[in-house]
Formats: C-alpha cells, sequence, structure tokens
C-alpha cells in the first residue's frame, strides 16, 4: 500500500518507457497474489510495488489526456442499443478498445489514472461489465483506481454498471479497503449505498493479506462516519483481524480513540472479546494507563476478573495507577488480583 500522498504526476513521470500492446485475451494472470504479512505498518505506494510503473501507451508515444478525449469524442456512444455494432465497426486504429497493455491496463484504466472523468464515464457506459472488472498487473480494477484517486462520480459510474466489490488488489485490499483506509467518505457511501446485505456481507468479511477487514482499517484511521455506515450495513463490530485476534474495539482502545470505543460499545462490541492471547479491551486499557477509556469499558460492564494466557486480570496490569485502581473496588482481600473469599481472624 502507499503513502497517504497520491496524485496523477506520480503516475505520469516524465521520462517514463512505454510499453506495448498485448491481446485482448492476455487479462488472465498466472501469478498468484502475495502471501499475507501480517504487518500492520503504514501503506505503500498506492500504484506500483517499488519496480518502475510504465504508463501505457497504444501509439509511439504516452496518451494524454486530450488525445484520451479525442479518441473517445470519435466513438458514437449516444445509442447504448448500438454499443456491439460499434465496437464491431471500429477501425484498426480505434482497436484499443479491445486491447490491454503490457502493465494489463486497459483504456479505462488509463482514463482514470490521467483522471479524465468524461472520457471514463463514458467508456464505462460502452464497455460490457465484463470488462469493467479486469485487473492490471497490479490486480487493479478501474474500480480500485478511481477510488484511490478519490473520483467519486467515477466510483458512482462504476457502480450504477456493476463493477465487482469483491475483487482484491495486490495487498488483498478490494476498493471498499482503500475508501476505509484513506477516509474517502463519498466513495464508501456511493459503494454501499444499493447493495443488498447478503450481497455486501463478503466484502466487509474479507481481509487483506494484513489480515484486516474494512471496519479494522476505519478503526486504525479514526474514520468514525465511516465506521458508522459499514455497521450500519451490516459489519460485524466482533470480526477478529487475523494476526493477533483484534476486534476494532481492541484497536480502538490501543490509540486511545476514546470516541471510536463509545460508537463501537454502543453499537453491539463485544466489551470483552478477547485477542488470541486472551486480552481484552480492559487488558490493552489498564496496560496502557488510560483510566478514561478503562471507566468506559467498566460502565458497559467490563469483567475485570478474566485472565489472559498470562493468567493476568486487568488489575494485575494497572501498576500502581491509583485513578485505575479506584476503577476495582476491594469487596475481598486480593493477592496479585485473585479474591481471598475465606479469610478468618
Amino acid at each position: 500500500m502507499a503513502s497517504d500522498g497520491c496524485s496523477k504526476e506520480d503516475l505520469l513521470e516524465d521520462g517514463r518507457t512505454d510499453s506495448g500492446i498485448e491481446s485482448y485475451g492476455s487479462i488472465l494472470k498466472s501469478e498468484e497474489p502475495q502471501e499475507p504479512s501480517g504487518d500492520f505498518s503504514g501503506p505503500r505506494d498506492k500504484f506500483s510495488t517499488g519496480e518502475e510503473r510504465l504508463d501505457s501507451a497504444y501509439t509511439s508515444s504516452s496518451i494524454t489526456v486530450e488525445s484520451l478525449s479525442e479518441i473517445v469524442e470519435g466513438c458514437s456512444l449516444s445509442s447504448a442499443k448500438h454499443e456491439q455494432a460499434q465496437i464491431s465497426e471500429l477501425s484498426e486504429q480505434e482497436n484499443f478498445l479491445t486491447t490491454i497493455t503490457e502493465d494489463g491496463d486497459t483504456i479505462l484504466h488509463l482514463a482514470i489514472i490521467h483522471e479524465d472523468i468524461f472520457s471514463s464515464q463514458e467508456l464505462i457506459h460502452l464497455f460490457p461489465q465484463e470488462v469493467l472488472d479486469i485487473q492490471n498487473n497490479l490486480y487493479q480494477s478501474p474500480l480500485h483506481l478511481a477510488t484511490y484517486l478519490n473520483l467519486t462520480g467515477v466510483v458512482k459510474t462504476l457502480m450504477e454498471k456493476g463493477a465487482s466489490l469483491e475483487l482484491q488488489d495486490q495487498d488483498g485490499n478490494t476498493a471498499l479497503h482503500v475508501a476505509c483506509q484513506h477516509g474517502q467518505t463519498e466513495c464508501v457511501t456511493e459503494m454501499i449505498r444499493d447493495q443488498s446485505l447478503s450481497l455486501l456481507a463478503p466484502v466487509l468479511q474479507t481481509q487483506n493479506w494484513r489480515g484486516l477487514a474494512c471496519l479494522h482499517l476505519a478503526a486504525l484511521n479514526r474514520e468514525h462516519k465511516i465506521m458508522k455506515l459499514l455497521m450500519k450495513k451490516g459489519a460485524d463490530p466482533n470480526i477478529q483481524e487475523g494476526t493477533a485476534g483484534k476486534t476494532a474495539l481492541h484497536l480502538a482502545v490501543e490509540l486511545h480513540d476514546i470516541t471510536s470505543v463509545n460508537l463501537l460499545l454502543n453499537s453491539g462490541a463485544n466489551v470483552d472479546a478477547p485477542m488470541f492471547n486472551g486480552c481484552t479491551p480492559l487488558h490493552l486499557a489498564v496496560g496502557r494507563q488510560d483510566a478514561q477509556i478503562a471507566d468506559l469499558l467498566c460502565q458497559f460492564g467490563a469483567d475485570k476478573m478474566l485472565r489472559n494466557m498470562e493468567d493476568e486480570t486487568a488489575l494485575d496490569l494497572a501498576d500502581g495507577n491509583d485513578d485505575i485502581l479506584a476503577l476495582f473496588p476491594f469487596d475481598d482481600i486480593q493477592i496479585s488480583g485473585r479474591s481471598v473469599v475465606s479469610v478468618t481472624f
């Protein structure tokens, strides 16, 4: 994944080598996506894997916004019933509509990369649905690229034409993952607006190669509005990420994000959800000396005596913090967090 800053200039650097054209049938790829890393580090480059990305071209020079517009305007796109006939009647020069570049990009990918909204939307109307779901060599569909560049209108048009939300890029991210990570609320809204719960559920449960579902990414980036949208559409607040078993509530506690903690608890998050090592959100809050969040968890009924795999209760992690110790009333004598129920004098 990428650094947060991304613009079309990053994609269209001067002096870039032009690539040739592969046949339309070469869209099927033999390489497998890379394995999950379990790394929660920041995103990598949105459009490359560290190798130079080639800006594909269909002629002797890189395609430009002007040439894209001329090409698209040269095709009669006014009547949907004539689309197939129009495609079959394209001249040899216009066969680019059914070719992809050596980077795996269709002309629709390129129009989106150039942020040419008019051409992108016209091509979406022209192409059949299966063409809209072609993934390039980075496993990016047009919907991924439109989301990276926050082209909400293009995202809307793609969704209206039936573009798939389930496709994953080389990092395992669906386009919805991308929107959640980068706080693109309007893109999220367009993606989930008309989706039924049954169709959206698999996408909301999908984990990228770091084991993160969409709700995890929204929580990690403090995207409270997106979190609300996802849970309203059926996102499970208790889904665990794949590396340590943390729920969005664990992640919010680690970030000291009391707004997210409150939102999740009021949306049905399990206050005592255990990680793979047995730690509950209360363990994390006390361990991080966050008395305010620990108090909130206790107000929602957190069990103070649950033990992790190290046989520790949350109280064992208080480390003498008076504000946190005040949350644990001593009705009985306790030694190392264990209640002594029978005491005789």
